[in-house]
């Protein structure tokens, strides 16, 4: 990784629109995190991925380091994601590359990642051959199974059920839930008020002792589920001794897929409550919380941190501080100034030459922002209304807000990040608070957005910045 203080700084979560009529090539990588391909992004430049028909071998030509699973760029970062997972027990190698050659095997699609992974969470959840499951073993089986549903919820849109969609994040959830409930010490849950729809929480402490520690708010991006903050966040946490506090916010989890509650760009009005509750808890050292965003949330934190005073630092994983810009700048041209305008140049010049692959990215990464968007997802249809769910995803932007944030902050930055490039130098360089930035890199292993083969390396990074910022307060 490369290190950069604030003294020493200076400047140094996929192809896009032909012309207006239609995508191509565009479906795959844009799913992940954002909607610039991998091998489109400046400082990414490369040759594409060569074909492979097994998990067990990286060809020549990928990008360093970067193992290729899949043909395809958004299944094959989504198949790194679930490996990464494994070292803290949030998923098992074998089980995924076992998943990865059946898939291959049946031919690469939504349909067969989505029955694959969705049969794998099923029989974990059920009990093992050959023997009767100790707690722990449920335990650990249930987040593994967390981690597959995620998966398999990832694409479902895309596949020959996406009806299936609230159901399927519910089987996710229920297996979060008995991994939570199975833990020693067990989260506290609790629903904090939040407008109309609380927000869940699972709050996860090293004992139950009561004695006072630092906590950390983990924010989620806009596709991620609970079993990431497993991985990205709370282990480590409890493991150095701090609280850690995972939430669904608008958007995200039980508040879209159930409540449907999409995105706010006011995102401090979520965290806001999630800092009341934790103040009010006898174990939370009110001085000593810091919030952190992962992915998209790389914007959604910055932005609630320049309005709530109490975090004492603040981690952005990427720093993102435009959304929008991670679509192709021709679906950004189809934004009219009109509503009319917008929608009859989306519903007649560009859904009539959507692939069937195109039209499930799209419907991917508008239905957090769209309850209709969402609906008609569901019954196989592409929603009429761009200009809403595009104006909400341009709303994010927080170029008027970031001089607003006072605390220490971390800004994190990927080499070959691929959905928002260029976007954490320039929050970077835009804070006026103490501030630092850290670059992994393919040296180790750490490479492409959100690092997703290196999630212990991501937290040493995050807990050794806060444990310095924090250690004197």
């Amino acid at each position: 990784m490369t290190y950069v203080s604030q003294e020493e700084s200076r400047p140094s979560r996929r192809t896009a629109l032909t012309g207006l009529t239609g995508l191509v090539g565009w479906g795959g990588a844009a799913l992940a995190a954002g909607c610039t391909p991998a091998n489109r992004a400046p400082s990414a430049q490369g040759p594409s991925p060569a074909p492979t028909a097994s998990a067990t071998r990286s060809p020549a030509g990928t990008t360093p380091g970067a193992m290729t699973l899949f043909q395809d760029p958004a299944f094959n970062f989504n198949g790194l994601w679930a490996l990464g997972g494994a070292g803290f027990g949030g998923s098992e190698v074998g089980e995924v590359l076992t998943a990865v050659n059946t898939i291959n095997k049946a031919g690469l699609s939504s349909q067969t990642y989505v029955e694959t992974f969705k049969k794998l969470g099923d029989r974990l959840m059920g009990a093992p051959q050959g023997s009767r499951p100790d707690r722990q073993t449920r335990r650990f089986r249930a987040l593994r199974a967390a981690q597959y549903y995620a998966q398999a919820l990832f694409f479902v849109l895309g596949s020959d059920a996406p009806a299936g969609e609230e159901q399927l994040y519910k089987s996710g959830r229920g297996a979060w839930d008995t991994f939570c409930e199975l833990s020693d010490p067990a989260p506290v849950t609790s629903d904090v008020p939040y407008g109309q729809t609380p927000l869940p929480v699972w709050f996860f402490r090293p004992d139950d002792s009561g004695r006072q520690r630092p906590t950390v708010i983990l924010t989620n991006g806009s596709d991620g589920q609970n079993v990431d903050m497993w991985a990205y966040g709370v282990s480590a946490a409890v493991e150095r001794d701090w609280n850690a506090l995972v939430y669904d916010g608008p958007g995200q989890g039980q508040l879209l897929f159930v409540n449907r509650v999409v995105f706010t760009p006011r995102w401090e009005t979520v965290v806001t409550p999630l800092v009341d509750w934790l103040v009010a808890r006898s174990d939370v050292d009110p001085d000593r919380i810091a919030l952190t965003g992962l992915s998209m949330a790389g914007n959604l934190a910055p932005r609630a941190a320049a309005f709530e005073k109490r975090i004492a630092a603040l981690v952005a994983m990427p720093g993102c501080l435009e959304p929008w810009l991670g679509f192709p700048p021709e679906i950004r041209k189809i934004l009219a100034p009109g509503k009319a305008e917008t929608n009859d140049i989306w519903n007649k010049e560009v859904v009539p030459g959507l692939s069937a692959a195109d039209a499930a990215t799209m419907k991917k990464r508008f239905e957090p922002f769209s309850v209709p968007a969402m609906l008609a997802a569901r019954e196989g249809k592409v929603f009429t209304d761009f200009y809403t769910p595009a104006k909400r995803i341009e709303s994010l932007t927080l170029t008027s807000v970031v001089d607003r944030i006072t605390m220490p902050t971390l800004v994190l930055d990927y080499e070959y990040e691929q959905f928002y490039p260029g976007q954490p130098r320039r929050m970077f360089d835009r804070l006026t608070s103490p501030k630092d930035y850290v670059r992994l890199t393919a040296a180790t292993g750490a490479q492409l957005h959100c690092s997703p083969m290196a999630p212990q390396q991501h937290c040493d990074v995050v807990f050794d910045w806060l444990q310095e910022k924090l250690a004197g307060r």
